[in-house]
């Protein structure tokens, strides 16, 4: 039997490829504002980050979502990933 090839992307935050269902999908929508996408199915550009709070820190520490998006985050934005991230 054949086995499926699951997706992987790549952490804003540590670098690391991890399967993509893992994640957290922020995306630039059309109107130029970044949201978080529980369902990864928004039109738009999307970057992933992992769902703990040093992947967080680490990306906005290194400026990543200006770097993917041209956009700095807002803080609701940053208040919704704060809610999903679990600590470390």
């Amino acid at each position: 039997m054949k086995r499926r090839k699951i997706p992987l992307r790549m952490c804003l935050g540590c670098q690391e490829m991890k399967p993509k269902r893992e994640m957290l999908r922020i995306v630039k929508t059309s109107d130029n504002t970044l949201e978080y996408d529980p369902t990864s199915k928004k039109n738009g550009r999307g970057a992933y980050i992992c769902p703990n709070s040093k992947c967080l820190n680490e990306a906005l520490k290194n400026h990543k979502f200006e770097k993917a998006f041209a956009l700095k985050p807002s803080d609701e934005l940053l208040a919704e990933l704060l809610e999903q991230v679990e600590p470390s």
